[in-house]
């Protein structure tokens, strides 16, 4: 009987073992058919020029887009859901573009204005703000695998790396076209006029992992290197080549000679970095600047020396003290200002390594020597080569004008992608890094051509494209669910119902210190510290290595200056999703885990801010309880209590002021200011609610 059961058991996995051989064997071959079908792939073809579609209710499209999206939905027999009412949409576009919920002036401001431009005039002010820089940067950052620290073991920092995440916020406050965007970041060191802010933005090729002590040398460069050609061709054309570094691409039309082409463009770039020993090595960082900056700088160094040798010899000789200290003024007045310093890889020759296929990607087993080129999948003829500069080889500029030619077929599509979905919680496409054969197609094909060609047409600005989309009818719709559960998801697949989703981890940490009034607005400059539990701090290999300690002003800033450590994160932004920083996240995931409760019922973090909350309440609303809550449900919820909230809110005040004074008296204790603490109480459960966590 035994032996029966075993026999049926190994049958059975036998069974299973072929089942999945052949579901592989299918999905490979079916892949295979799709490289040779390449030519046809619908994102390697030419963005066309689309017509607005007609549809019938010709009185609801407010925008371009909402015609389309409208004539998918009568297609389907769908009717777009109902309107959201002022208060929701105000929250809404106020948390989408800076990420802080409006104030009490500013809803107040908004209900009482009655023209029809109103939300337009709000959008336009919001998209002006400095917040706005702050709040889109940080989806730009995820995608570009942003850290300050280089991971491993000892997770040593990436000093002035915070530069480039300034630089970025610093781009989009002045809707920097987005093709200048890409070519500073690919090859600011190599643009014409190159000056310390595009020679900053090349540290996107340098915010990889780093490991300090390889275990060989020759094959961590060619993985840094990997790295960079990688995350390039995945943030700004959503292609997965880097599956042909060790043979040719199973399911994309990318030989391995293609990979290698892309690899000679970077193979110039050289790491500031020091030996230290045989196992072990040091990063460094560059000067960054004009030529003519550094020209001055190096010049201003040298009448230093000179009026310093001047100062000591005759010191040294016996002449009068009042010389030498009259050569010391001098050379103080001629003290050059210091280039900012820069973490960046950089080129010093004209003269480009030879770059070499490799088999199976070991740089041990070279073979041919290949030239820069580009994917033969998506162009129709080679560009010429690169032009040698006086100091770079030019590749990296090559490739970045490529990548921003307007009839390249991917990155404008890519590009709105990513804003479309930041804005709608899914992308037209639901593959934002991925435009390959084996990515999604789009769900609405001719919107993402008619946005991408529409975006090029507007010089690649984000802020026009930000308004076109929130001004659209669909963006300011109402996420009312209807009985029928299969209409429900059509219509959120389709955009005709917004989907609610929960804010990003830096938006909720950002609104609690917004509505406790301790939020610091100071911008830019070296990242913060917020204190961290101690069970935190020591669960690295070197507890608290690394982490250092701001005043409370400065660790209560925007959640986007704090330091970005790939070894340790700080529980109120880890437990919320914040992203694996050693590759591009295309799109955040969700969770929903008990430790984000205890966290956000328990935490330090947060009882400190609902004291702060309570403390403002009572000075901006008096002690009278009915008028704090009140006063706390516009501030985190962005509308009055319903009479029913209200009451309980009321019955819940006071039975926890109560509990605080017959707790006290159990102890033997003084009670203290009960009422603050059960005030404080109740801001931690508003804090708490669905409603503050998610955008509706």
């Amino acid at each position: 009987m035994i032996g029966s059961r075993i026999f049926l058991g190994l049958f059975l996995l036998l069974v299973a073992a072929t089942s999945t051989l052949a579901d592989k064997r299918s999905h490979a071959e079916r892949g295979n058919e799709e490289v040779h079908k390449a030519g046809d792939h619908w994102s390697f073809q030419p963005v066309r020029q689309v017509p607005v579609p007609p549809v019938h209710q010709r009185d609801w499209p407010r925008t371009p887009i909402d015609a389309f999206l409208l004539a998918r939905l009568e297609k389907t027999g769908l009717q777009p859901a109902p309107d959201a009412d002022k208060r929701t949409l105000l929250r809404r576009v106020y948390l989408d573009l800076i990420g802080l919920p409006p104030t009490p002036q500013e809803q107040q401001a908004f209900l009482n204005d009655p023209s029809p431009d109103a939300f337009a005039r709000v959008v336009d002010q919001l998209l002006a703000r400095p917040e706005y820089g702050e709040r889109w940067a940080r989806h730009w950052l995820d995608v570009a695998r942003y850290a300050e620290s280089n991971g491993y073991e000892r997770d040593g920092a990436k000093p002035n790396a915070w530069r480039y995440r300034d630089y970025v916020i610093d781009s989009f406050n002045r809707d920097k076209p987005f093709d200048r965007f890409v070519r500073e970041q690919i090859a600011g060191d190599e643009l014409p006029g190159s000056n310390a802010e595009t020679q900053i933005a090349t540290t996107f090729l340098r915010l990889g992992t780093w490991d300090d002590e390889p275990a060989d040398f020759l094959v961590d460069r060619y993985d840094q290197l990997d790295d960079v050609l990688g995350t390039t061709t995945t943030v700004f054309l959503a292609l997965t080549i880097r599956c042909a570094r060790c043979h040719d691409h199973k399911f994309e039309p990318f030989s391995q000679k293609d990979y290698y082409q892309l690899l000679a463009v970077f193979e110039p770039l050289k790491r500031p970095e020091i030996v230290v020993s045989a196992t072990h090595r040091k990063e460094q960082e560059r000067f960054v600047g004009s030529e003519e900056e550094l020209r001055r700088y190096w010049h201003g160094i040298g009448v230093q020396a000179s009026l310093l040798t001047g100062a000591l010899l005759p010191a040294l000789s016996g002449q009068p003290r009042f010389w030498a200290a009259s050569q010391l003024s001098l050379m103080a007045k001629f003290q050059p200002s210091q280039p900012p310093q820069a973490h960046i890889w950089y080129e010093d020759s004209p003269q480009a390594p030879v770059t070499h296929l490799f088999r199976r990607g070991d740089p041990k087993r070279a073979t041919v020597a290949v030239s820069p080129g580009l994917p033969t999948a998506l162009v129709r003829q080679q560009p010429a080569p690169p032009t040698p500069l006086a100091h770079s080889t030019g590749r990296r500029l090559w490739l970045a004008d490529w990548i921003t030619r307007p009839d390249n077929p991917l990155t404008a599509r890519v590009f709105v992608n990513r804003v479309w979905m930041h804005h709608f919680g899914n992308g037209l496409v639901a593959t934002p890094n991925d435009f390959g054969v084996m990515g999604a197609r789009p769900s609405h094909p001719e919107l993402l051509d008619w946005l991408a060609g529409w975006f090029m047409a507007q010089g690649w600005r984000l802020k026009p494209l930000h308004r076109l989309i929130v001004l659209s009818h669909a963006y300011q719709i109402s996420s009312i669910a209807e009985a029928d559960a299969d209409r429900n998801e059509q219509k959120w697949a389709l955009f005709g119902r917004w989907r609610q989703r929960r804010l990003e981890a830096e938006v909720v940490r950002d609104s609690i210190l917004a509505v406790s009034g301790q939020l610091n607005p100071q911008r830019g400059g070296p990242s913060v510290f917020p204190p961290l539990p101690r069970a935190v701090l020591e669960g690295q290999s070197r507890p608290g290595d690394g982490w250092g300690q701001s005043p409370p002003h400065q660790a209560a800033r925007r959640s986007i200056y704090v330091f970005c450590k790939r070894s340790l994160a700080v529980p109120e932004l880890e437990l919320l999703d914040t992203p694996d920083t050693t590759s591009s996240c295309e799109q955040r995931p969700l969770s929903i885990t008990a430790p984000q409760a205890l966290t956000f019922l328990n935490g330090a973090f947060v009882q400190e801010q609902a004291a702060h909350w309570a403390a403002r309440l009572r000075r901006e609303a008096g002690e009278e309880p009915a008028a704090q809550v009140r006063r706390a449900f516009l501030l985190a919820l962005c509308r009055p209590p319903r009479p029913d909230e209200l009451r309980l809110a009321l019955d819940f005040l006071s039975r926890q002021e109560r509990q605080i004074e017959s707790d006290a008296r159990r102890r033997g204790q003084l009670t203290g200011d009960a009422r603050q603490k059960a005030l404080a109480a109740f801001c931690i459960v508003l804090l708490n609610t669905n409603e503050f966590f998610y955008m509706g």
